[in-house]
């Protein structure tokens, strides 16, 4: 998909369906700068100590964050999704990035349960939209697994785990999505319920399964953040010169301190 067909995106489901699927969104040549990265974090043992640092009080931070890798922070502010979500139907001119996770899972891993991804302690509205964006850097196929949402679900008021005692079984009314091509987008509102499906037609010989996760968030509120180090994360994306244009991208202003 180009840039250009990127602004032509239609939009207007999403507010009734809670989501939208963008193959090939990104361009090659970030995809081949993209994948080395996402190694490179998890061999280096830098995603598992961010891990450990939101589960453990008290443990050390990865002297590296996911927007110190370059072609993670390109991905980050990629032109057209900065476009896509300044829509006035998703986020609109003002929002402030929440979030990047990384990861590489192996071909035939595990599902995961179905949960929803908005933060708000305790879930109470959904007056202000946060927004999702999984990238699929090696694409999606029945060999690595796939994305089951659950349509209209981001309307509901209910805990991230409201859903998780069905574990990643089949939901009436569900979408799977499973056959993405390499550097492939699906655009999730935060609160839209989904689960990782494990592959329903495994290979040993199947590559990983790549997944990048950025999240933003409308700015009018004060939002809660999901890491304990989240002013180093805000604070590279400045150095960085991230927010070139939008000054509100990385402002510690719209976080309130982290809770665990």
């Amino acid at each position: 998909m180009s840039d250009t067909c990127a602004r032509e995106v239609r939009t207007e489901g999403f507010a009734d369906d809670g989501y939208l699927v963008l193959p090939g969104f990104l361009p090659d040549d970030l995809v081949h700068r993209l994948a080395p990265e996402v190694d490179l974090w998890v061999e280096k043992g830098w995603r598992q100590r961010s891990i450990d640092a939101c589960l453990r009080p008290g443990a050390e931070p990865p002297e590296v964050v996911e927007l110190d890798l370059p072609a993670h922070a390109e991905l980050a502010v990629h032109a057209p999704l900065m476009e896509l979500l300044a829509r006035p139907g998703l986020l609109g001119e003002s929002f402030v990035f929440h979030h990047l996770h990384s990861d590489r899972r192996p071909a035939g891993g595990p599902g995961k349960s179905w949960h929803h991804d908005y933060e708000q302690r305790p879930q109470r509205d959904r007056g202000l939209p946060m927004v999702h964006a999984l990238h699929y850097i090696g694409g999606l196929s029945p060999e690595l697994g796939g994305l089951a949402v659950l349509p209209g679900s981001h309307r509901e008021v209910a805990e991230k785990d409201a859903r998780g005692h069905l574990g990643t079984a089949v939901l009436p009314g569900e979408t799977l999505i499973d056959e993405l091509p390499p550097g492939s987008t699906v655009v999730l509102h935060s609160a839209l319920f989904h689960s990782r499906r494990a592959a329903s037609a495994p290979r040993p010989d199947a590559g990983p399964r790549y997944m990048i996760d950025g999240s933003y968030c409308r700015t009018g509120t004060r939002w809660p953040p999901v890491k304990p180090y989240w002013r180093q994360v805000l604070a590279v994306g400045r150095s960085r010169g991230l927010d070139a244009g939008r000054p509100e991208l990385f402002a510690e202003r719209h976080f309130r301190e982290y809770g665990r």
